[in-house]
């Protein structure tokens, strides 16, 4: 699902012009000495006119201003961190260069993490493909890529991750039952790799807008909604046993077919029909039951 953002003019990040802190800073020692020093030379003595006192005034005054312009311009850029750069609301660039850095102080620094988040979801209730209500959690591991669309094209781009997170989840829950014991779908218990795959293309595709990229995307919880766990769970385990049982009767009959072609190639006894059919009942009598079976020995004929 991709957002339009229809009559909205959209962003791009673009590498921001700023200044090298360091000679900046080596300006303002070199300044503030000179201030020290033309101040110190030049206090007026007891008795001293006002136009020296005036002097005096303009020479402490004006450099602290100009010290305190120079000043403001001053910023730092972290390891993995971006400064986006206006000039009156307009777009300037974006600079990720490290360290001490300078602008002109009539230009606007907002500082945002470029770093990796992670989240771990709130549990939502949701309706898997058959209607059921589940509850479903995931973790994501997500990182701005774009730091103008994630500054000018949404309101707040970390409220948006995790809406839009709540939302992706919703979608591909709602896509894929809770489970499958006849494996012909896949399901959000059984198919963690595809669930997962397509949790992450969902998500990127939805953030993308607002220039976030999803690294990692999984389920960190599934289970049936409580109204209905007890239910669900007498559900599996008929399942589980009609399943078992299935499986337990086709190998059952594979081995006394077995057994009956072993005895009429090496000619150990021959069957008739009827003690074919006895022989067989009695097989899958022992091989399906589920308490032990008691032989009874036949001390007679063959057919008493």
């Amino acid at each position: 699902m991709t957002v339009e953002l229809r009559g909205m003019k959209t962003s791009s990040e673009q590498a921001g012009s700023s200044f090298s802190g360091y000679p900046m800073l080596a300006l303002i020692l070199v300044l503030l000495v000179l201030v020290i020093w033309n101040v110190a030379g030049n206090v007026p003595m007891d008795g001293a006119d006002k136009a020296a006192k005036l002097t005096f005034v303009g020479l402490l005054v004006l450099p602290i201003l100009v010290l305190a312009f120079l000043a403001a311009g001053f910023f730092m850029i972290q390891p993995n961190q971006a400064a986006v750069i206006t000039l009156f609301g307009e777009y300037r660039g974006t600079e990720r260069r490290e360290g001490l850095r300078w602008i002109w102080p009539w230009m606007t620094k907002n500082k945002l993490s470029v770093r990796a988040h992670n989240i771990h979801s709130e549990r939502v209730k949701i309706n898997d493909l058959r209607g059921n209500p589940i509850e479903i959690a995931c973790n994501v591991v997500w990182r701005v890529a774009d730091s103008a669309e994630a500054s000018f094209d949404v309101d707040d781009y970390k409220e948006f991750v995790n809406i839009q997170i709540e939302a992706g989840l919703r979608t591909v829950g709602s896509r894929h039952p809770y489970d499958d014991f006849e494996g012909e779908e896949v399901t959000l218990r059984g198919g963690a790799d595809v669930i997962n795959r397509e949790l992450l293309e969902e998500l990127n595709d939805r953030l993308k807008v607002a220039g976030i990229i999803v690294d990692e995307a999984g389920l960190t919880h599934l289970a049936y909604a409580s109204e209905i766990a007890s239910a669900m769970l007498k559900r599996q385990q008929a399942d589980a046993i009609i399943a078992a049982r299935a499986k337990i009767v086709l190998g059952a009959v594979g081995m006394v077919e077995d057994a009956l072609t072993k005895l009429a190639q090496d000619d150990i006894v021959e069957l008739d029909d009827e003690r074919r059919a006895a022989m067989v009942s009695n097989l899958m009598v022992v091989l399906c039951g589920e308490k032990d079976v008691h032989p009874v020995i036949n001390a007679g004929s063959l057919y008493q």
